[in-house]
């Protein structure tokens, strides 16, 4: 099955150039632009290039850049109707005042000007640590450095961080604990160059669409997807390995046993760039094929052909992102995926890679420069080298600098519950729909003594809970770079002006700061992104991610540049991997080789919640819809949430396709959402969207967080269905439920053989 069958739609943006409406491709008169702006997608992590056609000040087009490296004039359906989010009749236009209970308009001189006065008068009274910062992967580059700045040197809380932590945290942990370094060391090319691809729990055919043609341009590549549900991707691979929830971390694990025990080990690599292989070895003696099938369900037969076509692979890439990261066990399931890497040398070649495939436009950029889990330049808080380097660079005392990283998102509204933190900043992200366990959270807003909501829309059911109000620019309306999954930085551009008094993020920092009285301080001589893109450039030269070689034009030229780049070194168009030399960022710059233990996910199964719920995205929306609910054709296409249900668990608890039904869990309960009877979940599973803030997922998810990480565990939730009161009781009760979880307890997953892409035999399958 092609991708443009799986979507629906013609990823070729070139045939929709001047559409208004991009699935009719139609040319309409007054949707001709004037002028076409060159930018960035600002969507995924993929960074796709695109111009934005802009007739008399407004977007009213948009089209894929042809000779952009990452997507060559090929956009998703988001990014082909991107437009339509600038002009959304919900757009933030004037800073906005709670007084009463109500909303009222104020300038932005009063709006700053209390913001600061709260701000001061909560530390004065409870600590500087009493305010906190949550922030997000949508800002440039530019302004995610000026954030740091602002929040550590200059409202002087630690208490900063981004919603990256709830898609990406895991990934930049696991990296940083194998390699030294947080930093995805492969390429986009690598899918073009490698013999074996792995994808674990990555939907990439929904999440990141255009990498898949990618694939499509690797057709003798052994495609490999490991994940629960029949998803888009898995029906564009060879083989589809549809393994029990979160038994990722035990399948790894076991294809490192039979590595190690079949001596498909690269040796020569192990012994000159890594450490910790005896133990290793140890730890993953017992991880024997027939255990490992007990706890996956699949075929001992399946779990050894994979892992010797992985291990004998000429180059093997393995490529993952929320099915791994959205665990209490996120963390070591990425050591032990860079762990399979390191012992097969497959790392720092082309089409050899570990890759975590980025989330959002800007994640990396916020890992690179943001000053929350990092210091910027991917420096550590507990080392005082760094710490006296950059109080060097930036002329000030280095006990202005932390000495450890200050709470984490999750532990940033823990406080919030505990009255720890009164004060909180939310920028550009909407945690009333996207934080788990949704009851949790708004109790921990509802106990702020001063909140402060900075975004692009208003009314969102963020904002809602806002004391203060701050109507920001976005994408198209502003200046800077974003950086994606393979680290190429490109140019972010203003197409048109942002609405009424909306300013830019970066625009509002600055007047932050002047409000508090320490902008000549943190931000000397600063008035425009530029001015932050050259401080940042001096303060990572040296560094992993090295922008010091960089300027705006030379990136606009090229497409986008990736790092690292030192100033001096000439762009010749290659592309760049780290640990090329098998040098890791490490004291004894080798990889570090990490033991970890499967255990069962933390809520089971019972006979009152006999449901394993998963959660994730479709194609159509974008995270919690703030943008993509304005799309009219996006929102044509996917209105409302629904949930995925096996048929045998169907039957079970006598429920036709279409009913209404309510998910619940000891949480909360998702109301009257619609069922798809399905063979692409298992029986046992279901799988439900999180995009939708009236059916809202995390009204039943849990408050449990990777340890390391604090990346929350999205996936696994114990859950029941029952009819929407809508549909009447047709409802067998608890022997329903028992004969579902006798259904749980007996499934054992399956094996599919290894099929041409595109046979009919494999369609067929698929389709089941």
């Amino acid at each position: 099955m092609t991708l443009k069958r799986l979507l629906g739609l013609d990823t070729r943006a070139d045939r929709y150039s001047y559409a208004s409406d991009p699935v009719a491709g139609y040319v309409s008169a007054q949707k001709i632009p004037d002028k076409w702006v060159a930018t960035t997608c600002g969507y995924c992590s993929v960074g796709c290039g695109m111009f934005i056609g802009v007739k008399n000040g407004r977007a009213v087009s948009v089209r894929g850049n042809p000779d952009h490296p990452v997507n060559r004039g090929m956009l998703c359906p988001k990014g082909l109707s991107e437009h339509h989010t600038i002009a959304a009749d919900n757009r933030a236009r004037y800073p906005l005042l709670r007084r009463n209970g109500a909303f009222g308009r104020v300038s932005w001189d009063e709006a700053l000007t209390t913001m600061a006065a709260k701000f001061r008068e909560t530390q004065e009274r409870y600590g500087p640590k009493s305010v906190g910062v949550i922030s997000t992967g949508q800002l440039v580059t530019e302004e995610f450095y000026a954030l740091g700045k602002l929040v550590q040197l200059g409202i002087g809380t630690p208490n900063l961080d981004g919603n990256t932590t709830l898609c990406m945290a895991t990934a930049v942990a696991g990296y940083k604990r194998s390699f030294g370094s947080d930093g995805p060391p492969g390429a986009y090319e690598d899918l073009e160059n490698a013999d074996v691809i792995l994808l674990i729990g990555a939907n990439v055919a929904e999440n990141h669409p255009i990498l898949c043609w990618r694939l499509r341009a690797n057709p003798s590549a052994t495609v490999i997807v490991v994940d629960p549900r029949v998803t888009k991707t898995a029906m564009l691979a060879d083989l589809h390995l549809p393994l029990k929830p979160r038994a990722d971390l035990a399948l790894i694990n076991g294809f490192i046993h039979f590595v190690i025990e079949n001596d498909l080990v690269d040796h020569e690599y192990v012994a000159r760039h890594t450490s910790g292989f005896e133990e290793l070895r140890e730890s993953v003696r017992t991880y024997t094929p027939e255990r490992v099938s007990e706890i996956t369900g699949l075929s001992v037969e399946l779990i050894c052909r994979t892992a010797w076509t992985y291990a004998r692979a000429r180059a093997g890439f393995i490529g993952w992102t929320m099915g791994v990261n959205h665990s209490t066990k996120g963390t070591e399931t990425v050591n032990a995926i860079n762990n399979l890497a390191l012992i097969t040398g497959n790392i720092g070649r082309a089409g050899a890679a570990p890759f975590s495939i980025t989330g959002q436009c800007n994640a990396m950029g916020t890992r690179e420069a943001g000053f929350a889990s990092s210091l910027p330049g991917y420096r550590k808080f507990e080392n005082p080298d760094d710490r006296r380097e950059l109080a060097h660079l930036w002329s000030i005392s280095e006990e202005r600098i932390p000495t450890a990283r200050g709470l984490a998102y999750p532990d940033i509204i823990e406080a919030a519950l505990d009255r720890r933190i009164r004060a909180l900043w939310i920028i550009a992200t909407n945690p009333v729909v996207s934080f788990p366990n949704y009851g949790s959270l708004r109790q921990a807003l509802e106990s702020l003594d001063f909140l402060v909501v900075q975004d692009g829309y208003h009314p969102t059911p963020t904002s809602e809970y806002a004391h203060l109000m701050l109507p920001a620019a976005m994408w198209g309306e502003k200046e800077g770079t974003y950086t994606n999954s393979e680290r190429r930085v490109s140019k972010v551009n203003r197409a048109v002006p942002p609405p009424d008094e909306a300013r830019s993020d970066f625009d509002i920092f600055l007047g932050v700061a002047d409000a508090l009285g320490v902008r000549d301080d943190i931000f000397p001589g600063w008035s425009k992104p530029a001015d932050a893109f050259e401080e940042w450039k001096r303060i990572s030269a040296g560094r992993l991610c090295d922008y010091s070689g960089m300027t705006y034009k030379a990136i606009e030229q090229n497409g986008g540049l990736q790092w690292p780049l030192p100033a001096g070194k000439v762009h010749d168009g290659e592309v760049r991997r780290l640990y090329t030399d098998g040098k890791f960022q490490t004291d004894d710059g080798r990889a570090r080789l990490l033991p970890s233990a499967w255990e069962p996910f933390p809520e089971q199964p019972n006979e009152e919640f006999p449901f394993v719920l998963n959660t994730g995205r479709t194609v159509e929306h974008w995270h919690t819809r703030t943008k993509t609910s304005k799309v009219p054709i996006l929102e044509r296409l996917s209105p409302s949430a629904w949930v995925e249900m096996n048929p045998a668990d169907a039957r079970a608890l006598r429920l036709k396709p279409q009913a209404r039904v309510d998910i619940v869990s000891r949480r909360g309960r998702v109301q009257s959402v619609e069922l798809r009877v399905t063979e692409t979940v298992a029986a046992g599973q279901l799988f439900v969207p999180f995009h939708y803030f009236e059916a809202n997922a995390n009204q039943v998810t849990q408050s449990a967080f990777d340890p390391i990480s604090r990346e929350p565990n999205y996936k696994q939730s114990a859950v029941r269905i029952e009819p929407s009161s809508t549909e009447g009781r047709l409802w067998s009760g608890g022997s329903a439920i028992r004969n579902s979880l006798s259904l749980i307890r007996s499934w054992r997953g399956s094996t599919i053989p290894i099929l041409p892409r595109g046979s009919s035999e494999s369609r067929a399958r698929g389709a089941r």
